[in-house]
């Protein structure tokens, strides 16, 4: 039988280096060029000087990881968090939270140079909050590990799936500090704590809730003591049963939670698996924001897409003439309308679509409008700016939370005759990389 010669596979050696980094991506991680190949250093900031060692080598890049700094920007800080650099919630503790905007708006300028060719943008101040406790909503995780006997609340340790135990967390409400050591004196007592997998958690004007999320139903025994717990730290206690059903493990508790828009006078109905901003003081600003730069008037009419709740809808309909939001989940139109009637708004409609599937033939898409509001998730609006007719809105208002989406989608927007007017950068999740940006269209003079 013919053997044929199979050269072995060639294995990269891991080296350590001496590197200084030039900048960070969109992703807070440290950039620079080793001969002539970009390399990206996570731990690193621009300007320092560090050891590095090769973590993956890949035919167009190569990834770091920061082993000793030889030159400290002067911008690095201790991280305020005891769990920093183990827990993968947080990515920028250790850089100064101004230099943390400083650093994202530079990286959001790179991204439109090179996805939208624009240069000199119209950077407005950043919208800013508290830093710390800023997080209404989260979600822990819960493992019991058998062998141990143990459980692990949590979230998921840096750069693994393993779960990470935490005794605090900074950036969560201050009503459920003691959240993680209250939970983890109570589970071992349950007689089923091991079937409860997650605790979400959401702070608003109607409560403090403790949604548990259980993989099997709990004895009676247990939710008594569960109920008694969040008594004690005035907390909501509900079930997630699954398949977007609740059940609330307090008598009292018969409304859905709300929560209030103090600006606008108005309150906000919705259930637990719709979504809400996270953070309550930069979404009050973001929507003064938006009614600032949109400048409406009673002659105005607005197209809301990806409208969720009413969040931007309900606020804005208060001040121009008439306002038609649409959104791709039932539940999330569903509560829209019924914050439109209990609020007494009747210049708004609210329509479910399918935002990534063909509109040109449904009744709301034949209106007349002046303004396009667009608040997409991660994936952008590219599907939805190759359907509409943009010379038809005379401004458009995009609301991102990923920055490379929004520079590909703004070249389209620039494209149909627009031009940027105004940038800014929304401080939603400070000491992380994520990176929430506003952005006004106007017709090109």
């Amino acid at each position: 039988m013919a053997q044929f010669f199979k050269p072995k596979a060639k294995k990269n050696t891991l080296k350590s280096s001496q590197l200084t980094v030039t900048s960070l991506n969109h992703e807070g991680v440290g950039v620079t060029r080793v001969d002539n190949k970009v390399s990206f250093i996570t731990g690193g900031l621009p300007g320092e000087v560090v050891v590095a060692k090769q973590t993956a080598v890949r035919n167009r890049y190569d990834n770091y990881q920061v082993e000793k700094i030889l030159k400290s920007s002067p911008y690095r800080v201790q991280p305020p968090c005891q769990h920093y650099g183990q827990c993968g919630g947080c990515q920028l503790q250790h850089l100064d939270e101004n230099q943390q905007l400083v650093e994202k708006q530079l990286a959001v300028t790179q991204l439109f140079k090179k996805f939208a060719g624009e240069h000199d943008l119209p950077w407005q101040m950043p919208l800013n909050a508290n830093a710390q406790f800023y997080r209404r909503s989260a979600r822990i995780a819960v493992f019991y590990d058998r062998n141990k006997k143990k459980f692990k609340l949590g979230y998921r340790q840096k750069g693994s799936k393993k779960i990470m135990d935490i005794d605090r967390c900074l950036v969560i409400d201050h009503a459920f500090e003691t959240v993680f050591s209250e939970f983890r004196n109570q589970l071992p007592r349950l007689k089923k704590g091991a079937a409860i997998s997650h605790i979400q958690l959401c702070s608003t004007e109607s409560g403090h809730y403790v949604i548990l999320r259980c993989v099997s139903s709990l004895p009676q025994s247990d939710q008594k003591a569960l109920q008694a717990l969040c008594r004690a730290n005035n907390w909501i206690l509900v079930f997630d049963l699954g398949d977007n059903k609740f059940e609330s493990g307090c008598e009292m508790q018969t409304n859905d939670p709300s929560y209030r828009l103090s600006d606008y006078n108005l309150t906000l109905s919705f259930k637990f698996n719709n979504f809400i901003q996270v953070n309550k003081e930069i979404n009050q600003l973001m929507l003064t924001q938006a009614s600032d730069w949109l400048q409406l008037d009673s002659n105005t009419s607005v197209l809301d897409l990806f409208c969720g709740v009413g969040n931007f809808s309900l606020p804005l309909a208060l001040n121009c003439q008439s306002v038609v939001g649409v959104e791709g989940v039932p539940l999330a139109i569903e509560m829209a309308k019924k914050n439109a009637i209990d609020n007494k708004i009747d210049n708004v409609s609210f329509y479910c679509q399918d935002l990534t599937q063909n509109m040109t033939k449904e009744s709301w898409f034949a209106l007349d409008y002046d303004v396009l509001l667009l608040d997409p998730s991660r994936m952008g609006a590219e599907q939805i700016l190759s359907q509409l007719k943009l010379a038809r809105f005379k401004k458009i208002l995009y609301v991102s939370c990923d920055p490379v989406t929004m520079a590909r989608d703004s070249k389209c927007i620039i494209d149909a005759g627009f031009e940027i007017a105004k940038l800014g950068l929304m401080n939603m999740f400070p000491h992380t990389a994520h990176i929430e940006t506003m952005a006004l269209f106007e017709r090109s003079k």
